[in-house]
């Protein structure tokens, strides 16, 4: 008997059929547009271009509102930095043919702010974050006099505490209520405990779109990272598929097909960053990966055995490969340009949001981290990392865990076939 499957939205069935990125990036423009007014949530899966919906939308409330004051806040820096050029970049470039003014040099999104929480707490508020219940109290009693938005939109939402959403929600006009709240569970690496009608008190039922499908990755990359997270998360008894507030959704992936995920298992983390510099060489030489389209993400800047961080950069100069460390500090978080020539290193942490064609995940072996007691937050993160490369994705390692142990399985179970398919042949 055929397996029954519900009809698929017109509009979801047209995103699993295209390939290209720049029309998919396109249609989740369009779904911007037809969000409707007020508090709205969207819960969406990794690569479901929810960002990118984000800053489509603020760019349609500043354009219909010119007069509004628009937040988008969110938890990471380095993502702050990447929505803020995503704005810059949506709007400077014409609607239409009749949109274009070239006498027209002015930059439009200036009633857009862009912050993360914790900076936005402390320069725009003045405010520390022990301040946080005492100062909701105040506002609550109208004691207290805070900067207002006529429109606030929060991205990667199950980051933020119950507090700092209550905090949020009550600096928002009465008159429009404009909240657009983003989330995925699968990338909460910080465990708030959620109801968003108390945190809020905006009730979001009948108010919220799910967003299955995955275009960012490809079919092998989201299979990859879904099959490591369904067998690893303790919450694989919660995926769900559909409108259930608070469970985690399945990704369905497009058409667009690339190659299956590299593993990597070398005999010492020297050796390793050797192996990822020259695939970094030839994807650019061979494959024209620019690359300001390549990241190497790390778990931790050093371990007992290796200063991880500084082999990564001492290799990458060994073979000429101009780079940026992203989570350098706070300075560098803020003000790197992803297209700027260089290969880009972050944390696992500072990667959520941001997309590049070619991602290595390198020193596995420090995952799950021994000194997190938190094990489903080691999870999430190989999850999230995984999940940034839209079109190849590497992981390497030297040592052993638990989750070197799966991959060794994976590498194993792929020579198996090979050597099958081999004799058939």
């Amino acid at each position: 008997m055929a397996e029954f499957k519900a009809p698929v939205p017109y509009q979801d069935q047209l995103l699993l059929s295209l390939h290209d990125i720049k029309t998919m990036d396109f249609h989740q423009e369009n779904l911007a547009k037809q969000i409707g007014d007020k508090n709205r949530l969207i819960r969406g899966v990794a690569g479901s271009g929810k960002t990118i919906i984000l800053a489509s939308r603020a760019k349609m409330l500043s354009k219909q509102n010119p007069d509004w004051k628009i937040l988008i806040l969110c938890y990471n820096i380095s993502l702050a930095n990447t929505i803020q050029q995503m704005i810059n970049h949506m709007v400077s470039e014409p609607e239409d043919l009749f949109d274009f003014d070239p006498s027209n040099k002015m930059v439009q999104n200036q009633n857009i702010i862009v912050r993360n929480f914790h900076s936005w707490l402390k320069n725009d508020l003045k405010m520390k974050e022990h301040q946080l219940g005492q100062m909701i109290e105040k506002i609550e009693r109208n004691e207290a006099i805070l900067p207002t938005y006529d429109a606030v939109l929060i991205d990667e939402g199950q980051d933020f505490e119950a507090d700092w959403l209550r905090l949020v929600s009550l600096l928002i006009n009465a008159e429009t209520q404009s909240l657009l709240l983003v989330e995925d569970r699968a990338q909460d690496i910080y465990k708030r405990k959620r109801s968003y009608l108390q945190d809020t008190g905006f009730s979001f039922q009948g108010r919220s779109k799910v967003l299955t499908i995955n275009y960012r990755n490809t079919a092998q990359i989201v299979k990859f990272a879904w099959d490591f997270y369904r067998k690893h998360s303790l919450f694989k008894n919660k995926v769900v598929n559909r409108e259930l507030e608070g469970e985690i959704i399945a990704p369905q992936s497009t058409k667009r097909k690339g190659p299956e995920p590299g593993i990597i298992k070398a005999s010492n983390f020297f050796d390793e960053m050797r192996i990822v510099a020259r695939q970094i060489v030839k994807l650019q030489k061979e494959l024209k990966v620019p690359l300001d389209e390549m990241l190497i993400l790390y778990r931790v800047k050093r371990t007992h055995k290796y200063p991880i961080i500084d082999i990564i950069k001492r290799t990458l100069a060994e073979f000429d490969i101009p780079y940026f460390w992203i989570t350098e500090n706070d300075v560098s978080k803020r003000s790197f340009k992803k297209e700027d020539g260089k290969v880009k290193i972050s944390t696992i942490d500072s990667s959520k949001g941001l997309d590049f064609q070619a991602v290595f995940i390198v020193n596995v072996d420090s995952m799950p981290f021994p000194l997190e007691e938190d094990r489903e937050r080691e999870v999430s993160l190989l999850y999230i990392g995984m999940t940034r490369a839209k079109q190849f994705l590497c992981l390497s390692y030297s040592g052993e865990s638990e989750f070197t142990k799966y991959l060794d399985r994976i590498n194993h179970e792929r020579k198996d076939r090979k050597s099958g398919m081999e004799n058939i042949n």
